[in-house]
């Protein structure tokens, strides 16, 4: 695909317009919205305002008159439709990490001691893993890995009491299957915890369809919420009342103005938000889910992951054709295929230093350390174009062709990689 093609596919799409709802610089092609997304131009007002009137001016009578104290269930409730949840289902409060402990307790507790593994995939988000290992440590189990997507089957037997996978994994973009998985889980007995930090608004999620047991999720990647961007979490409803997460803060009390000194926990998924809700950071992802809510009228889900899938494809088709040696490591399956390519480059070749010098040029990916190190790209149908495939394409096989890649501006690492 060259830039002329690249146009045309750029100008039939339906989601074009959406892009101008973002705050991109010029000059820069992202390529990183699985990491962090793009701030969207509202943004900046949305939080100007909660600042200058509903906390200067407002000051502490905003938690009622400007809904701070229901910011989490609204946010819940904006959320719950592209996860395939119900509203009131779905809370948004914490961070990724908390909200795991949180769920992983839960689940755990649900077993009444009768099984105590864990089990997940050695490639899994690190912290997700080491969350777990916490968990098992507290309850004396332990935290089983599989080296590959084709073990976890054989690890499903009579003592797993949790299987926590991120439904679309974080170093290969590869979809897990919920819907088998969970049933699988669920038919040994164990309950089925999802991290959905690479799925949220970017592919398919239908959780009670799944008949998942738990779900928690990041609101900075492909839902733009900003840097820290509020977690979220989800718990099947026919475990309400049967179990009570392990961190009981105030705004997870029945009645938490009544300054009860007996902690009752309050119904639902309520009982999962602990303290205080960051009312700044909160209006940022309120925002950021209005372009969720016009994506909506150009098509929904389905005009958002067709176009995901268009752009990955194409990427792929480019790196093929035009990088030497790439090896690419995402699914080329579309089904299995979630809305990111990562790539190896041949021994000898410093992924980093090449990443580096993409930046310089103004495209921008990232890159992460492992067996094999990755060069990852990430594609937000919501503001990527099929120009910015052309671009992240002929820079990549410049910098990797002409060698720019090896100068010393570009090896030396930095503290975020």
């Amino acid at each position: 695909m060259n830039l002329d093609d690249a146009k045309r596919l750029d100008a039939a799409d339906p989601l074009r317009s959406l892009r101008e709802l973002f705050a991109l610089p010029e000059g820069i092609t992202y390529l990183d919205g699985n990491s962090l997304g793009a701030c969207p131009k509202a943004t900046p007002e949305r939080i100007h305002r909660a600042v200058t009137q509903e906390w200067a001016q407002g000051l502490i009578k905003s938690w009622n008159s400007a809904g701070w104290i229901d910011l989490p269930r609204r946010l819940g409730d904006r959320l719950a439709p592209w996860l395939g949840a119900r509203p009131g289902e779905v809370l948004v409060a914490d961070s990724t990490s908390i909200n795991l402990y949180k769920v992983l307790h839960a689940a755990l507790q649900l077993q009444q001691g009768q099984r105590r593994i864990i089990v997940s995939e050695r490639s899994n988000f690190p912290t997700d893993n080491y969350i777990a290992q916490s968990v098992v440590r507290a309850h004396g189990g332990e935290l089983v890995l599989a080296e590959t997507p084709e073990d976890i089957p054989a690890l499903l037997d009579d003592r797993c009491a949790v299987l926590m996978l991120t439904h679309v994994n974080y170093r290969t973009g590869r979809i897990h299957d919920m819907g088998l998985l969970t049933r699988w889980a669920q038919q040994a007995g164990a309950l089925a915890v999802w991290d959905l930090a690479h799925s949220a608004g970017i592919v398919p999620v239908d959780l009670l369809g799944c008949a998942a047991d738990f779900a928690i999720g990041c609101g900075y990647k492909y839902l733009n919420g900003g840097p820290g961007a509020p977690a979220f979490v989800w718990m099947h409803p026919r475990h309400e009342g049967q179990v009570f997460q392990p961190l009981t803060g105030w705004l997870g009390h029945a009645h938490p103005f009544d300054f009860d000194s007996e902690y009752l926990p309050a119904p639902g998924i309520q009982q999962y938000q602990c303290g205080t809700p960051p009312v700044l950071a909160m209006s940022a992802l309120d925002t950021a889910l209005d372009i969720y809510d016009a994506a909506q009228k150009l098509g929904g889900m389905r005009a958002l992951r067709a176009k995901s899938l268009a752009l990955t494809e194409a990427f792929i088709a480019g790196v093929d054709a035009r990088v030497p040696g790439a090896e690419i490591h995402t699914p080329r399956d579309a089904a299995s295929r979630g809305s990111q390519v990562s790539l190896s480059l041949p021994t000898g070749v410093d992924g980093y230093a090449v990443m580096q010098a993409l930046i310089a040029r103004g495209v921008i990916g990232d890159f992460r350390s492992g067996v094999p190190e990755l060069l990852r790209f990430g594609f937000a149908p919501l503001y990527n174009s099929f120009a910015d495939v052309v671009h992240g394409v002929d820079a990549l096989a410049d910098v990797v062709t002409s060698g720019a890649w090896n100068a010393p501006q570009f090896t030396n690492r930095a503290k975020v990689t």
